[in-house]
């Protein structure tokens, strides 16, 4: 059957500012797009009957409780039209999405996560994103317990619902606190597996999220001890697609933590940084650039990795033709790579 995607790439995520030893600003901003309700076509299961009364009927105060009740108590096949429904109604009327949520539709919404049936599982999990674009509904997702069936989405649904369980999940992570439950919730392997094997809208979608939740410093950690490094990596090494910004500011977020400087270089990362250095976009060149100058401001080891990859060479040329900032970060690493490479720095963060 086919089903519809949720766009990434319809609004512009600001994101979280970067560290002082970065300075990337706002750079960051344009390298993503934040997950919004689902927007392309209906899904074919409903008729256009059934669609065109779901998208135009004013009488949605009193079509709500019936949905919900049908939610709950209905059969199977009531619960899947059901769950559409609200679905749309979330969809294509904003002011729907608080009436929805103080109607009640939230908790059996989440009850739908735990289903079997792998198409109610996804209309479910669709209509909670939905519900979850109104900032009023964020806080009653979560305390209604729906961040552990959204992890469970995300292992064991179908590549539409861990798409858009990783979108509503973005959703609610735009306060700190939540961050922190989802992260010790177990949402970051996941959200790791998707954004390695999951195809280009999935791997989108998990690399915004993981750019949030990254944020926080415990979630870093998590992310590396999960392996996060090796599909950033491996994204960043395919210069010219569309991961390699968003999979480097991901990058960025993590480098300035101890444990995540040693995963870069196990990884292979210092040839890819340099590389993208080299023959990478503006933007490419610059952040390609801060990350090895975290990445060697306390090493002698690193720096002399970097330096014998060839780093040289075209940081001379991105500090005569790249912004004021780029230049600043490629002087300041030419000039740290010059120095001499001995000392008791040298075994530092590795």
């Amino acid at each position: 059957m086919e089903t519809e995607n949720i766009s990434s790439n319809n609004f512009t995520y600001l994101g979280h500012n970067f560290s002082d030893s970065l300075s990337l600003s706002n750079t960051s901003s344009s390298a993503f797009s934040e997950c919004n309700s689902d927007i392309s076509g209906e899904f074919t299961s409903a008729s256009a009957e059934s669609r065109n009364l779901w998208l135009t009927c004013a009488a949605a105060d009193d079509l709500i409780p019936h949905l919900i009740a049908q939610l709950i108590t209905g059969s199977l096949d009531d619960q899947k039209q059901s769950a559409l429904q609200i679905r749309l109604l979330a969809k294509n009327k904003p002011e729907n999405r608080l009436k929805l949520a103080r109607a009640g539709a939230i908790k059996p919404l989440i009850t739908t996560l735990s289903s079997s049936d792998p198409l109610l599982q996804e209309y479910g999990v669709t209509a909670i994103l939905n519900l979850s674009l109104c900032e009023e509904n964020k806080d009653h997702i979560v305390l209604l317990g729906a961040v552990k069936p959204l992890v469970r989405v995300l292992k064991t649904g179908t590549s539409t619902a861990k798409e858009n369980s990783a979108c509503a999940i973005l959703r609610l992570s735009h306060l700190d606190e939540n961050k922190i439950l989802i992260g010790k919730s177990g949402a970051i392997p996941p959200l790791i597996d998707l954004l390695s094997c999951g195809g280009i809208r999935g791997k989108k979608d998990a690399s915004t999220a993981l750019y949030a939740l990254c944020s926080v410093k415990e979630n870093k950690i998590r992310a590396v001890e999960a392996g996060i490094m090796k599909p950033l990596i491996e994204l960043m090494a395919d210069i010219g697609s569309a991961m390699v910004d968003k999979a480097a500011y991901v990058l960025s977020l993590l480098v300035g933590v101890p444990v995540a400087k040693v995963a870069v270089v196990e990884e292979g990362g210092v040839p890819v940084l340099v590389e993208l250095v080299e023959v990478g976009s503006h933007r490419q060149k610059e952040i390609a650039a801060a990350i090895l100058l975290v990445l060697c401001e306390e090493s002698v080891v690193y720096r002399t990795m970097v330096a014998r990859e060839g780093a040289i060479p075209p940081l001379i040329a991105l500090s005569q033709s790249g912004t004021s900032r780029a230049k600043k970060k490629a002087e300041t690493l030419i000039e740290m790579l010059r120095q001499p490479r001995s000392g008791n720095g040298a075994a530092r963060d590795i």
